[in-house]
């Protein structure tokens, strides 16, 4: 295995393909072993690299609860002890070291008599538009009381073979944000959590050359503001929780994925934002 193809199972594979919700169908898609073989692994690597995930977000949601003003905000957050909270999305919430799971790490430790439901539904590289498709699996079955949406950010992605185009449209993107809250506002009366997709690097895209897409920041910014325009708790709406001009470190080599780094400004600027209001 070449540096290339360990990057790309250690960075990506393992964080973001969770093959048990792209196959839900599938028993055993459930199964590590299954999951294992299919990326070319053995059942004691895969378990073994998630183990070491666990014990980053660990940690990562105690480098956050050291911080007193961190601790401050916790008597202000607007959820009951025995609340589900829900997050809808693409690979910004499905990564398992992501800004989800460390705040739901953050949360079980700090607030430590409440007894949370976390509910992950994230799924890697999707548009609005494929989101759509599953909301009914995928979030009203649940029933949740808070939802954080995040999505958009694929939205804006230009295929490679069709570079004249985004893949979708900002109308459909529109059109598919109004639906998604319409929906949220069936299932529950608390507000939706929106998080604004953050910034994407060029340069950092063209160094690595990773997908067969890309993403300028003048397409995103585009999908930035309709998220931003959304009503709600907004995260981060001017999207700069990751510097004015982005800082790399906040991200994986791609120059679209957070890195662990960015994660944890997100899921800061999450418990600011909800406590704000």
């Amino acid at each position: 295995m070449n540096k290339a193809e360990k990057e790309a199972i250690t960075s990506y594979m393992i964080p973001f393909l969770n093959l048990e919700k792209h196959f839900p169908l599938l028993p055993d898609a459930k199964k590590i072993a299954h999951q294992a073989a299919m990326m070319g692994l053995t059942e004691k690597e895969l378990s073994s690299r998630r183990n070491e995930i666990q014990d980053i977000v660990r940690k990562a949601a105690l480098e956050l609860l050291q911080e007193e003003e961190v601790m401050d905000w916790f008597p202000k957050l607007p959820f009951k002890p025995n609340d589900s909270l829900l997050v809808f999305g693409d690979s910004t919430a499905d990564d398992l070291q992501g800004w989800f799971s460390i705040l739901s790490r953050v949360l079980d430790i700090g607030i430590e008599e409440a007894e949370f439901t976390f509910i992950n539904s994230g799924l890697s590289y999707q548009t609005t538009t494929e989101a759509l498709r599953r909301i009914q699996r995928d979030l009203l079955d649940h029933e949740p009381d808070w939802i954080f949406v995040s999505l958009g950010l694929f939205d804006a992605l230009r295929m490679k073979a069709l570079p004249d185009r985004t893949l979708v449209p900002l109308a459909e993107t529109w059109e598919n944000l109004n639906a998604i809250e319409s929906v949220i506002r069936s299932v529950t009366p608390n507000p939706p959590i929106w998080i604004i997709p953050h910034p994407v690097i060029p340069e950092m895209q063209k160094e690595t050359n990773l997908f067969d897409f890309t993403i300028s920041p003048e397409d995103l910014f585009q999908v930035q503001q309709l998220v931003a325009g959304k009503t709600g708790y907004l995260v981060d709406p001017m999207a700069k929780r990751f510097g004015t001009p982005a800082e790399r470190w906040h991200y994986l080599s791609d120059g679209i994925h957070a890195s662990l780094s960015g994660q944890r400004i997100t899921a800061r600027e999450v418990l600011h934002s909800l406590m704000a209001r």
